[in-house]
């Protein structure tokens, strides 16, 4: 199917097709023995020796065995993976809860090696998300993390949670952003996932302001490509008079939206799920929304993918309570108050420029704290517990009225 075929809703009326990208496959190396780290109790049952069929006559019975023989070797190694998780638990003692045994800095690293070690043929992404769902499965023997995000289900928010998480965790869907703070706040939740940025749309503002006033950090960031898709019950564009959606999605959709419903009305609601949830109550009303939300709330795709640009991502923030130790490749996020006299943000950020920190990325917002009064947000690469780092902000804070360490954690993966 064409990327026409697949973007231009079922309409007389049909956009040029975009061309899409296809990433050539790696080229796979040949597999070397590894020995296995520990003892199983008993030993795994022998896998098949290689099968290697000519092309021209494949022997699909020998095939199949071979694959069937590498699965119970798979099995086995992660059963035997997860005692070894089980007597990690043990050697970190009597823990409260869940949270206690989550390093999120140790899982970075070890989906690091994954990546390092991948020579195809499946991509990053792939590898990464298996093992993430191993590492998830292998943490919830213990107890399943609670994780609030911005719900309800079928968000792009609760996407990114099982994408950073894995599906073994307990999701909690929350009516706004400020709830998602308070419940990780008051304990109810281990973490949260909030929207902070939209590579075409910009920074949600109401999460730079929630770091304004509370005592959260940030212990993760994710990056979440995003696919918008115009869904209704009927899945007819012929018969949609009104379209629900984030502000933000209307905003991912908007040459999309003026060239095939320019005179249906647009309402913005809470979230993408929220949308969808609407729609399904009428033939003439539609939702942008992940294809996700369709499957939860019953409706058909009308078109998709329909945001204006391919390389749409949102990144969203991991918060917690606490901040971890160093990943080896990281990011720390302030929040600095300046003084108010000439050159006040020059001087502010020249000691990260001295020490060779790079800034990747500033943002201002009223600072709540007077008239006129700004606060920036400004992301760095590095940890706090870097010489580099911790030189520079001792130095910072004989600069600026204040200096707020909003968290060090782990560039996002894959």
């Amino acid at each position: 199917m064409t990327d026409k075929s697949r973007k231009t809703p079922q309409t007389d009326k049909k956009p040029p097709a975009k061309p899409g990208k296809q990433k050539p496959a790696a080229a796979a190396k040949s597999a070397t023995e590894k020995k296995a780290v520990g003892k199983p109790k008993a030993a795994p049952e022998a896998v098949p020796e290689t099968v290697e069929p000519t092309a021209a006559s494949p022997d699909l019975a020998l095939l199949r065995e071979r694959i069937d023989g590498i699965d119970r070797h798979i099995q086995e190694l992660i059963g035997e993976r997860a005692q070894f998780a089980n007597q990690v638990g043990k050697a970190k003692g009597k823990l409260a809860a869940a949270v206690d045994y989550y390093r999120p800095e140790r899982e970075a690293q070890v989906l690091r090696r994954v990546v390092d070690r991948n020579d195809g043929p499946l991509n990053d992404e792939v590898l990464v998300r298996l093992f993430r769902e191993i590492m998830s499965a292998c943490l919830a023997q213990q107890e399943p993390l609670k994780i609030g995000f911005l719900g309800p289900e079928g968000t792009h928010s609760q996407q990114a949670v099982y994408k950073h998480f894995g599906h073994s965790i307990h999701g909690l869907p929350l009516a706004s952003i400020e709830e998602v703070f308070q419940e990780v706040e008051a304990g109810n939740a281990d973490f949260g996932v909030v929207p902070v940025e939209n590579s075409t749309q910009g920074t949600i503002q109401s999460t730079l302001d929630m770091f304004l006033t509370s005592g959260l950090k940030i212990s993760g960031e994710v990056e979440l490509r995003v696919h918008q898709h115009l869904l209704s019950r009927s899945g007819r564009i012929e018969d949609i008079e009104r379209v629900y959606s984030h502000p933000q999605s209307f905003a991912q959709c908007k040459a999309w939206l003026r060239e095939y419903l320019p005179k249906a009305e647009k309402i913005a609601v809470s979230s993408n799920a929220e949308a969808a949830r609407r729609a399904r109550n009428a033939d003439d009303a539609a939702a942008i929304a992940g294809a996700s939300a369709g499957s939860v709330y019953g409706l058909r795709t009308v078109a998709g993918p329909i945001e204006d640009r391919p390389d749409n991502t949102t990144r969203f923030l991991v918060i917690g309570r606490e901040l971890f130790t160093p990943s080896g490749n990281d990011r720390t996020s302030l929040l600095i108050f300046i003084k108010d006299e000439p050159g006040a943000l020059y001087n502010v950020l020249s000691p990260f420029a001295k020490r060779g920190l790079s800034m990747n990325r500033i943002e201002s917002r009223p600072g709540h704290t007077g008239r006129w009064q700004y606060a920036f947000f400004v992301d760095i690469g590095g940890h706090v517990q870097e010489p580099a780092m911790r030189e520079a902000l001792e130095e910072l804070e004989e600069l600026a009225h204040e200096v707020k360490v909003l968290g060090s954690y782990p560039v996002a993966i894959a």
